[in-house]
């Protein structure tokens, strides 16, 4: 699709966006009923849609796809009415006979643009935050998962307005094209490199952003830590939809005394959920594309050239693009592994002796999208999140933090901009409207020009006790 056909559909939503904007709460429950309603019609859809682009397992689709969005929906629906209501403040004495109150307004015409990953999820979420707001959405899901994409597509189609919500198909240049258009708002999901191209891009429209980007996400086990459930969780977070996650467990820091407990323990529950040829398991997708494969394949080919070793795993079938739940150790500094989010099925293991070494190792690397904690040491929990700085903090387990509506989901810096999921999105997608009335007559009128040795010492008294 040509810029001048996208610059026509960005102007039909722009007409549009002061009705949609001024739709009760009500109205905009329905709408999201409905798209519940035709979300959960099209499951057949998009289960055969997520197998074709990656394999994927139906379970893990409603686990992970699925549940989230039917979550959102729910929680949205609850609390929508109550985030709506304009919302009173105080009004200083200074400003006696007037009152003050915020009004939450639709931001306008909204770009959403979302990754290939969890397709439904990453794509519908926040749509749910936009509609909520009262948005105008030009809705553009990722090109390498085509199959979902035209199911997200049909979805949309059948839940709402074409004047309302457009979902535009195509690639990188399609993106570009996009990004030309002065949207109200531009929410962005993807990697740090991409992220910082939208950023630029919304600066010179002055539009403001949400970047939700990834990083290398670190989990700490300390030596209290119960060996068994450590293994379980961090086995399920890593190597789920084939540790194509942003918030997967990036590198594992163990401590010293547990580690060979811990390798064993972390191994057989890779073995127990996906057998011991993981080529063979439902369970287990597939890379999403041959050139996300070469890329973790380069990733591995250099660690091992690079001196690490691996414990598990390590086997590859490239036509399948398939690389095998992998744990490598004596990961060299220079190693892709140690600097770039992995993204895929490869998971390093350091291991360290005091709690310090753990926490600097961390803050040597960019701020992550998330921080796991092993621990049943109250202080060594403490002093992690004190001394580190993350999107977000999981504490015994790995990622149930994004399942939380009531939490808000995003980064920091490198990992990124803003914050997602229940009051927090709707949020993100409005103006927050400063609104002060004035009732009866005000102090104001006492000061004002010309002015006198009467008036400045009615300002001097303001300044002094107001």
């Amino acid at each position: 699709m040509i810029s001048s056909e996208l610059k026509k559909v960005f102007l039909e939503l722009k007409k549009n966006q002061n009705r949609v904007g001024n739709t009760s709460y009500k109205e905009r429950i329905s709408k999201l009923e409905k798209l519940k309603k035709v979300l959960i019609n099209h499951k057949s859809q998009i289960h055969k849609a997520l197998f074709d682009d990656f394999k994927k397992h139906p379970s893990e689709i409603d686990l992970t796809e699925i549940y989230p969005v039917t979550s959102e929906i729910k929680h949205n629906i609850k609390n929508l009415k109550n985030w709506v209501k304009d919302k009173k403040v105080k009004t200083p004495v200074s400003l006696l006979g007037s009152n003050s109150y915020i009004k939450h307004e639709a931001k306008g015409v909204v770009l959403i643009i979302t990754p290939w990953n969890f397709p439904i999820n990453l794509s519908l979420i926040p749509l749910i935050s936009a509609i909520s707001s009262g948005n105008c959405i030009v809705l553009k899901p990722s090109e390498i998962t085509e199959n979902t994409s035209k199911v997200i597509k049909l979805i949309i189609e059948k839940t709402f307005e074409k004047n309302e919500v457009r979902v535009i198909l195509g690639g990188p240049d399609v993106a570009k094209s996009l990004l030309e258009i002065p949207f109200n708002h531009i929410y962005f999901t993807g990697s740090p490199e991409i992220g910082k191209i939208v950023m630029k891009a919304a600066a010179k429209i002055l539009a403001s952003v949400t970047l939700e980007l990834g990083g290398k996400s670190p989990t700490i086990v300390d030596n209290s830590s119960p060996i068994e459930n450590a293994a379980k969780r961090i086995a399920w977070s890593k190597f789920i939809n084939n540790g194509q996650i942003c918030i997967a467990p990036d590198y594992l820091l163990v401590h010293k005394s547990i580690k060979e407990k811990f390798q064993k323990a972390l191994i057989s529950k890779i073995k127990e959920y996906y057998n011991n040829d993981a080529l063979e398991s439902p369970s287990y997708c597939r890379i999403v594309n041959k050139k996300h494969f070469n890329r973790v394949k380069l990733m591995l080919d250099d660690s091992i050239e690079n001196g690490s070793k691996i414990i598990y795993g390590g086997n590859y079938n490239e036509k399948e693009n398939f690389i095998e739940p992998t744990i490598i150790e004596n990961v060299s500094e220079k190693s892709l592994v140690n600097h770039e989010e992995i993204f895929g099925p490869i998971l390093p293991l350091y291991e360290y002796e005091s709690i310090n070494e753990a926490i600097d190792f961390i803050n040597n690397k960019e701020k992550p999208l998330a921080l796991y904690i092993y621990s049943r040491n109250k202080k060594n929990i403490k002093k992690i999140i004190n001394n580190t700085s993350s999107g977000g903090v999981c504490i015994n387990h790995s990622a149930m933090h994004y399942s939380n509506s009531n939490l808000p989901f995003g980064g920091i810096n490198n990992s990124g901009v803003g914050k997602s999921k229940g009051i927090y999105g709707f949020e993100e997608f409005s103006n927050k409207k400063s609104i002060l009335k004035q009732n009866l007559p005000s102090a104001t009128d006492l000061m004002m020009p010309p002015y006198n040795n009467l008036k400045q010492k009615l300002i001097d008294f303001s300044i002094k006790w107001f």
